[in-house]
């Protein structure tokens, strides 16, 4: 497709960045995705790590992504999500039951690396610069143009990069966004989560399989949370053979090395772990736990929505750079998917002589929608781990706003 529009540099080659890339490319405005990693994650060894995420895609984000990449592709590599189930564990007794049951749920679950693959391959050629990690940016008062400088991994080099369009899709840490509010501080939730994905490939009749299949008999085609005293846990299956979940322990905010909101853990960190899930969930899930390999501790933040989402008539965040969230809400993916299409659509009925009004007009129709999504799901978060108890909340994911999709013009 020949570009029409202006040339945009995406910063940032993660999920929100590809979404991009693609929302650009139907705009018809020429793309470079600047990229720190060296290589995309495209061969079954990568894409099978059982280190890395899972996520749930709701409808609207199902059917956007059905024009980037063919929707039996997308169906191939995700697992239905109908039932939304939120339980109640007994600790004492291993017991549970039922607190809510939602049959018209209709998410599909994916592992992160199967989606950004798909993503990433339906792509043209040659817009990722792999291995450019992104270091400054620069704009002209005397003429409409920025430029973004990077730091070539193979060779140690300098580059400039010109565009008419910066984006920043650098994350819930975007060194972008920094530049304009540097007195935004990130909020810690007052938890953590364990996360682990278990490959049970060849494995499908073990006990603890078949023991998971008894505990959790719509494995499959549901999302499940389980809740216990002041913590809650999330079970779902992923595409070829894959079981993710997520377990949040409310504790002290850990101190952190470099600007990773991950963290390797210890064998003492990983017995403990071990130890207390015996103590908390039952038998099943704990087992499930203590077999994952290499699960890691993400460090749960937010922040409070952000007063803007674009400057100078040139810069614009998307993905988690516009609205850091907790996942209770199953927001991350979902709103940085939207925010690609709606900027996409903003820069297509503008062009490029109504650039800065293409931005003014992403803003007005994205950031209402994603501050109500984050603040409901931090207040959703904090109910389901005990630390905020006046009044009652709905568990099920459809108290969302805008569950049932956001707008996408004004």
């Amino acid at each position: 497709m020949e570009a029409t529009g202006g040339k945009a540099i995406v910063v940032g080659g993660s999920i929100a960045g590809l979404s991009c890339a693609h929302a650009l490319v139907s705009a018809r405005w020429d793309v470079a995705v600047i990229e720190k990693s060296t290589a995309p994650s495209t061969t079954p060894s990568l894409t099978r790590n059982p280190t890395g995420a899972g996520l749930g895609l709701d409808p609207q984000s199902q059917e956007i992504l059905g024009r980037w990449i063919s929707d039996s592709q997308l169906r191939q590599a995700t697992f239905p999500l109908s039932l939304d189930l939120n339980r109640m564990t007994d600790s004492g007794s291993k017991r549970s039951k039922t607190l809510t049951r939602d049959e018209n749920f209709n998410f599909r679950a994916a592992h992160w690396a199967d989606l950004h693959s798909l993503l990433y391959k339906a792509l043209p050629p040659g817009l990722i610069l792999w291995g450019h990690q992104f270091i400054s940016f620069q704009t002209y008062k005397d003429k409409s143009t920025v430029r973004a400088n990077c730091r070539v991994a193979k060779t140690g080099e300098i580059v400039e990069i010109e565009g008419d369009l910066l984006v920043a899709a650098d994350g819930c840490l975007s060194a972008i966004r920094q530049n304009f509010l540097p007195n935004l501080k990130l909020r810690y939730s007052g938890y953590c989560a364990w996360r682990g994905v278990l490959d049970f490939s060849g494995k499908e009749n073990s006990d603890l399989i078949v023991g998971m299949r008894k505990a959790y008999p719509e494995l499959g085609n549901c999302l499940y949370f389980d809740l216990a005293h002041n913590t809650h846990a999330v079970l779902y299956e992923l595409k070829d053979k894959r079981l993710n979940w997520i377990w949040y322990v409310n504790r002290p905010e850990p101190k952190t090395e470099g600007t990773s909101v991950t963290m390797k853990v210890s064998k003492d960190a990983l017995h403990n772990m071990h130890e207390e899930a015996d103590k908390v969930w039952v038998p099943q899930l704990a087992s499930l736990m203590q077999e994952t390999t290499d699960p890691f501790i993400n460090i749960i933040y937010d922040s409070d929505p952000l007063p803007r989402l674009q400057w100078e008539g040139k810069i614009v965040l998307i993905g988690d750079a516009a609205h850091p969230t907790t996942p209770h809400g199953l927001r991350s993916t979902n709103m940085s998917v939207v925010d690609a299409y709606v900027l996409g659509k903003c820069l297509e009925r503008n062009r490029l002589e109504g650039l800065e009004k293409a931005l003014e007009e992403y803003q007005t129709i994205r950031l209402p929608v994603v501050s109500e999504q984050v603040l409901h799901a931090r207040k959703l978060g904090r109910i389901k781990q005990g630390l905020n108890l006046l009044g009652e909340m709905q568990l099920e994911q459809r108290g969302m706003p805008y569950f049932d999709g956001a707008p996408t013009s004004l």
